[in-house]
C-alpha cells in the first residue's frame, strides 16, 4: 500500500458532489492491493471454528450486538456502524478498518459487545474471533433514532433500504458464472475500511477488497441513506482466469409464488416474494421492457439483448398489505433495487437466472449485466455504477406499467372455450395511461418475441378500461405449439404510439397452470 497522507478538496463521482478532508488512504490503495492478490495464487479466508459454522439460523440469530457498542457512537457523526458475529451461513471473517485523518487503524474483535444467551456457546467464543461483516445506521426519520440502512455481509453480498422499507433483495459485487452447467463461484469481499464521516454528514464511504479463484476487485461504495438509498459504485477487476459468464452489478432476490404463478398447496397467503419482476430500460431504442418473475419446475436462464442499457432491476410492484397478508415478513415493504450504468460497460445483454425452490427461504432470482466480449485471464477491467434500494418508482420511469399479471386455461368459465390454450391478463397503469379517457380508442400489440412465430398461435387479444381499478386490461389468448416455450410480448397503444412498457413473459409448458392438456 502506498504511503503518506493525500489531501483532497472535492470530487464528482456520478453526477453526486462529494466534499472530504485529509485522509491517510485513497482508492488506489486498495487497487494495489487487488492487483497483488491477482498476481498471488489464491488462497481462501479461513473458516470460523466448526461449532459456530454448524450454528442454526436461530442460534445464530440468538447472538446480539449492544448497539452502545456501536463504532462513533460517542462522536459527532450521524452515522454508527454495528458489527455482525461470524456463525451459521456467515463462514468466515473480514478484516475491518477505521479511516479518518488520523490515518487507518485496524477494528478489534470485542466480543463484550455481544450479548449471547447460551452460555455454554458463550464460552467457546474465541476473544480475537473477528466479525463476519457490518451494519450502517444513520436516522432516516425526523428525529435521531439510528435505524439500519446497508448491511455488507457474506461473500460479496450487500443489502440496502429506502427510508420505508424492510430489507429483502441483495446487492453483490460480482457474479461468477451463475446458472451455468460448470457450477457457481463465489468471490468474497475480504476487508473493508471505513471512512469516518464528519459531523452532519449525510454520505459515507466504504472500501472493500474482494478476492475469489479467478478474479479480485477493489471497490469504493459512497453511500447516501434517505427515502431511495444511494450508491455510487466504483469497481476495478483483475482476472485470474477466464470467466464464461461474469455477471456486473448482480441482484439477488426471492420469488416463490404470485398471482401469475399456481399457489403451492397448503400455503394460505395470496403471494410469497422479494421482487414480482425484472424491469430493464433500453435507451438505445427508448423501450422500458417488464419480465414477471416465475419459480420455475427446472432452472431457466433468459438472455435479455439491449442496444444501449439505461439501467435494469429487481422491483417490488406489489405493496399493499392485502396482497401478501404477512404481518410478519411484510413482503409489501421490501425494496426495490435499480442499477444505472456509468462508465466501463461495454456491449452485452441483461441475464435473468430463475431457479427453482420450494420455499421462501431461498434467493433463487438473479439479473445481471454480462458484457458481450469473454473475459480473459489476466484482464482488468473498471466500470462505475449507481444502485438504488428504495420503493418502485426509483427507475423513474414515465411510461404505462404491467401492474398484474394473471395467468390461467383458456377452456374454462371466464378463459375461453380453446383447448391446450392460456388466457392471460395483463393489468396496466401509470404514466400517461392517467390522462386517457375511458372510451379512448387504446389497442393491444402482441407477438411471439423469440424470433419463433410458429411457437405460439396468438388466437386473440384486446383491451378494455376497467373502472373498479382504474387500469387499463390486456387480455390474450394463446395457444403454444407442443413442449414449446414461447416468449410473449405485449404493449398498448394509441395512435400508432406506446403507451405503456413492454411487457414480455414466458410460457413455460411445465408452468403448473392448467390449460386442458
Amino acid at each position: 500500500m502506498r504511503s503518506g497522507t493525500r489531501w483532497f478538496i472535492g470530487f464528482i463521482l456520478s453526477g453526486v458532489f462529494y466534499t472530504t478532508g485529509v485522509w491517510a488512504l485513497e482508492f488506489d490503495d486498495i487497487v494495489d492491493k487487488a492487483r497483488d492478490k491477482a498476481e498471488a495464487a489464491y488462497q481462501p479466508p479461513p473458516e470460523v471454528p466448526e461449532f459456530l459454522r454448524d450454528l442454526s439460523y436461530r442460534a445464530y440469530q440468538s447472538i446480539r450486538f449492544n448497539p452502545e457498542a456501536s463504532l462513533w457512537r460517542d462522536g459527532r457523526s450521524r452515522f454508527q456502524v454495528m458489527m455482525m458475529p461470524p456463525g451459521s451461513y456467515y463462514t468466515h471473517t473480514v478484516k475491518l478498518h477505521e479511516v479518518d485523518a488520523n490515518g487507518v487503524e485496524p477494528i478489534p474483535f470485542d466480543k463484550s459487545a455481544f450479548s449471547v444467551p447460551d452460555p455454554e456457546l458463550e464460552k467457546r467464543i474465541p476473544a480475537d474471533l473477528g466479525y463476519s461483516g457490518f451494519k450502517l445506521t444513520y436516522p432516516m426519520g425526523d428525529g435521531s433514532e439510528q435505524n439500519q440502512f446497508l448491511v455488507f455481509a457474506g461473500a460479496s453480498y450487500f443489502r440496502g433500504v429506502g427510508a420505508e422499507n424492510r430489507f429483502g433483495l441483495s446487492a453483490r459485487g460480482i457474479a461468477i458464472d451463475t446458472g451455468l452447467p460448470s457450477g457457481e463461484e463465489v468471490p468474497s469481499f475480504v476487508e473493508f475500511w471505513l471512512e469516518r464521516p464528519g459531523a452532519g454528514s449525510d454520505r459515507i464511504r466504504v472500501y472493500g477488497l474482494l478476492d475469489g479463484p479467478s478474479v479480485t476487485g477493489a471497490y469504493r461504495f459512497d453511500v447516501q441513506p434517505g427515502s431511495a438509498t444511494r450508491i455510487d459504485v466504483t469497481a476495478e477487476l483483475f482476472y485470474r482466469n477466464q470467466v464464461e459468464q461474469p455477471g456486473l452489478a448482480p441482484l439477488t432476490s426471492m420469488f416463490y409464488y404470485g398471482e401469475n404463478t399456481a399457489q403451492p398447496l397448503g400455503e394460505w397467503r395470496p403471494q410469497v416474494h422479494d421482487s414480482d419482476g425484472l424491469l430493464i430500460h433500453d435507451r438505445g431504442t427508448g423501450e422500458w421492457l417488464w419480465r414477471p418473475l416465475v419459480n420455475p419446475s427446472r432452472l431457466r436462464l433468459s438472455y435479455l439483448q439491449v442496444n444501449h442499457l439505461g439501467g435494469f432491476g429487481l422491483m417490488q410492484r406489489d405493496t399493499a398489505f392485502h396482497e401478501f397478508e404477512d404481518a410478519e415478513a411484510r413482503y409489501d415493504r421490501r425494496p426495490s433495487a435499480w442499477v444505472s450504468p456509468r462508465q466501463g460497460w461495454s456491449d452485452g445483454e441483461v441475464v435473468l437466472v430463475e431457479i427453482p425452490t420450494d420455499s421462501e427461504i431461498n434467493d433463487n432470482i438473479v439479473a445481471f449485466w454480462k458484457p458481450k466480449d469473454p473475459v480473459q485471464k489476466g484482464e482488468h477491467r473498471k466500470l462505475t455504477y449507481s444502485l438504488r434500494f428504495g420503493g418502485n418508482e426509483i427507475a423513474e420511469q414515465d411510461s404505462g406499467r404491467a401492474v398484474q399479471t394473471f395467468v390461467g386455461g383458456g377452456n374454462r368459465v371466464g378463459g375461453g372455450n380453446v383447448e391446450d390454450a392460456y388466457r392471460i391478463i395483463v393489468d396496466f397503469s401509470g404514466g400517461p395511461l392517467d390522462n386517457l379517457e375511458p372510451d379512448a380508442a387504446v389497442v393491444s400489440k402482441v407477438s411471439e418475441g423469440s424470433g419463433n412465430a410458429e411457437a405460439v398461435e396468438i388466437i386473440e387479444h384486446f383491451v378494455e378500461y376497467v373502472e373498479a381499478d382504474d387500469n387499463w386490461r390486456l387480455s390474450m389468448l394463446v395457444r403454444p405449439a407442443d413442449e414449446s416455450a414461447p416468449v410473449l410480448r405485449g404493449q398498448l397503444m394509441l395512435d400508432g404510439k406506446p403507451l405503456t412498457e413492454t411487457w414480455t413473459y414466458s410460457l413455460a409448458p411445465d408452468s403448473g397452470i392448467g390449460q386442458g392438456r
